[in-house]
């Protein structure tokens, strides 16, 4: 196991690997900006604006205000969460070529976001009460200034109606920020979730 390996755990691509993101079918618009050298400090200002940036963003997403949060992505963006699949400790894979629970683009997301106004989202009306805890965040610089890499740790709490048990989704996050004329905006997501079979009775929200 190389250090790279090491420091994340195995869990993740490593930058000269073929990540899962770069074999999605939408992929093939991803930005390609990957990580250089070590985390960020944890007092280095790219990292508590990458930090709030991400807080800052799961209040929108807690209080469902989706369209604000479309204008928090880039334009090229791609929001991917391939797959979970078991296998042994030396097949180097753990996720599923060809198959995601999101493959999205920018007009995919908005198309989403736009059915939630409607009268067929039944899936979300009433809306789910949702909690998005966002922790463990590292922060790394790339080869160019206008771009870091950051990953978290996400926990959905998501309740919905009166008589259904909540749920949980547990995942890591790897995303690719980009600094703009507007500040930071989200350009890449890929989340793996930390179950190989969702119990959730849908995504009908983000991650």
């Amino acid at each position: 196991m190389t250090a790279t390996e090491q420091d994340r755990g195995g869990r993740l691509p490593r930058p000269d690997a073929s990540a899962p993101w770069e074999l999605a079918v939408l992929g093939d618009h991803a930005p390609t900006n990957v990580r250089v050298g070590r985390p960020l400090p944890f007092n280095d200002s790219r990292h508590l604006q990458a930090h709030q940036f991400l807080i800052d963003e799961a209040y929108l997403l807690d209080a469902q205000q989706y369209s604000e949060w479309l204008d928090t992505l880039t334009e090229d963006i791609h929001y991917f969460m391939p797959v979970r699949v078991t296998t042994a400790a030396g097949a180097g894979f753990d996720t599923s070529p060809g198959m995601a629970h999101f493959d999205e683009n920018k007009y995919s997301l908005s198309r989403r976001v736009a059915r939630f106004a409607t009268e067929h989202a039944w899936t979300e009306d009433p809306p789910s009460r949702l909690r998005h805890h966002i922790t463990n965040v590292r922060t790394f610089a790339c080869d160019d200034d206008a771009h870091l890499i950051v990953e978290s740790a996400e926990l959905l709490f998501r309740s919905r109606g009166d008589v259904n048990e909540a749920a949980l989704v547990s995942c890591g996050r790897e995303d690719l920020l980009r600094l703009t004329d507007q500040g930071w905006k989200l350009a890449r997501r890929t989340i793996y979730v930390d179950e190989s079979v969702l119990r959730m009775q849908n995504l009908a929200v983000f991650l």
